[in-house]
C-alpha cells in the first residue's frame, strides 16, 4: 500500500518527474518508458523519482506508478480532470511545480504531452526542448543534456537549460526501453486538491472519435517493413505490403516516399512521423538519414536493403544486403511463404528465385540517395 504523508513545500529544486498520461484510465506505455530513463538519470544526481498523475478517478494507476520506478506520486483527483483539457490540467501541473519544485520534468511527445508541456513551460517561463531521442545528466555541471534531431534531422543538437527550473523535454514513444515491473513495490502518495469547477473552464468534451487505420497499427506492430525513395513509386510498395502481409507486419515509409505521394503520412517513421520499437525492422530502399534513424534505431534486430552499399542505414543494420529491392523483397517474401508452410506441415510447392547479385546495380530507382 502506499504511503500517504503531509505535503511538504521545497525550496530547492530536487528530483524528476514525469507526467502520467493516461486516456479513461488506460496508461499509454510512454510513461512507463520515461519512468524507467528518469529512474536512470536520477542515479546520477542522487535523487528520486516522481509521478505526476491528474484525473478523475485516477488513484488506481498509483500502484502501477510505484510498481515501474516511482518513487513518489503526486495524486490530484477532480471531475474537471476526467478528459484531458489544456486549462485545467496545465494549471494543475503549475500548481505542482510552483510548489514542489523539480529539477527536470520528463513528458510523452504525444499530442497530450506536447500540448500540455508547452503550455506549462510557457506560464512557468522555463526551457522546454521537444521530441529527444536521448538525454544524460552531465558529470560536471549536473545539467540535463537533452539531444534532438535538428535543421530537418541533419545534425544532432544537445540542449541545456541552465538557468530556469525545471529543465523540460518532451521524449517520443519507444525511444527509451520499457523497464522491468516489479510487482508489489511501493513509495509516497502525496494528494492535493484542485480548485476548478467546471463553470470556469471554456473548452467542453463532446466526444472522442477513434481515428481507424487500415492494417497494423505502426505503434503497435512487432514487426515493420518500411519502404523509401527506392521503391520507385505508388506501385513500388505492392512488393512492400506483399512481404509485411506473409509476416504479419505493419507497413511503414520514409519521408521521401510520403512527400512524393506514394503512400499516407501515417505511415512515416521518423523524427517528423511516429516513431516504432519492433522486434524487426525491414528497411527497403531507405538510405537512412539522421531523420528517419530517430525513428527506428531501437529496433530489437534491423535489416537494410539499399543498392549503395554506402548508405548511412547499414551502420544502424545487423544485417545488410547490398541490392535491388525490387529483387531482393520478392525473393524474401517467397522464402519466408516456404517457411512458413514447412512449419505448418503443409505443402510448399513454391521455389524462391534467388536475389540478383548485381554488385549494387539496381533498378534505376535511386534508393541511396534523398532525405531519407
Amino acid at each position: 500500500m502506499p504511503v500517504e504523508t503531509k505535503p511538504v513545500e521545497s525550496k530547492q529544486p530536487k528530483g524528476i518527474w514525469v507526467y502520467l498520461e493516461h486516456a479513461g484510465g488506460t496508461p499509454a506505455q510512454v510513461a512507463w518508458e520515461l519512468i524507467g530513463e528518469a529512474k536512470r538519470l536520477a542515479k546520477d544526481l542522487g535523487t528520486d523519482v516522481s509521478a505526476v498523475l491528474l484525473g478523475d478517478k485516477a488513484k488506481p494507476l498509483v500502484g502501477e506508478a510505484f510498481a515501474y520506478g516511482a518513487d513518489r506520486v503526486y495524486l490530484i483527483e477532480s471531475p474537471v480532470l476526467r478528459d484531458y483539457r489544456t486549462r485545467p490540467y496545465a494549471r494543475a501541473v503549475v500548481a505542482l511545480v510552483e510548489k514542489y519544485r523539480p529539477e527536470a520534468f520528463l513528458l510523452g511527445a504525444t499530442a497530450q504531452g506536447r500540448d500540455l508541456a508547452s503550455t506549462v513551460a510557457t506560464t512557468l517561463a522555463t526551457g522546454l526542448t521537444a521530441d529527444c531521442t536521448s538525454l544524460d545528466i552531465d558529470p560536471e555541471t549536473r545539467l540535463l543534456r537533452q539531444t534532438r534531431p535538428a535543421f530537418g534531422g541533419n545534425i544532432m543538437a544537445t540542449i541545456l537549460c541552465k538557468t530556469e527550473r525545471p529543465q523540460m523535454s518532451t521524449v517520443r514513444p519507444h525511444i527509451m526501453p520499457l523497464p522491468e515491473r516489479q510487482e508489489g513495490r511501493t513509495g509516497e502518495l502525496i494528494t492535493e486538491d484542485f480548485e476548478m469547477n467546471e463553470d470556469d473552464i471554456a473548452a467542453k468534451v463532446l466526444r472522442f472519435v477513434r481515428k481507424k487505420t487500415a492494417g497494423i497499427p505502426l505503434d503497435e506492430a512487432g514487426i515493420v517493413v518500411s519502404g523509401g525513395r527506392g521503391v520507385g513509386g505508388v506501385e513500388g510498395f505492392d512488393v512492400i505490403r506483399r512481404l509485411a502481409d506473409v509476416l504479419g507486419a505493419a507497413v511503414g515509409s520514409s519521408r521521401a516516399a510520403v512527400a512524393n505521394g506514394w503512400i499516407g503520412q501515417d505511415h512515416q517513421v521518423g523524427q517528423t512521423g511516429q516513431t516504432v520499437r519492433p522486434k524487426l525492422y525491414v528497411a527497403c530502399g531507405i538510405s537512412g538519414s539522421i531523420q528517419h534513424l530517430a525513428g527506428m534505431q531501437s529496433s530489437d534486430l534491423i535489416v537494410a536493403i539499399n543498392t549503395d552499399p554506402h548508405a548511412p542505414i547499414f551502420e544502424a543494420a545487423d544485417y545488410g544486403i547490398v541490392g535491388d529491392l525490387h529483387q531482393v523483397v520478392p525473393a524474401l517474401t517467397e522464402a519466408f511463404k516456404r517457411l512458413i508452410k514447412e512449419e505448418a506441415g503443409q505443402p510448399v510447392g513454391v521455389t524462391a528465385k534467388p536475389a540478383a547479385d548485381d554488385g549494387g546495380s539496381g533498378s534505376g530507382t535511386g534508393a541511396g540517395e534523398g532525405n531519407e
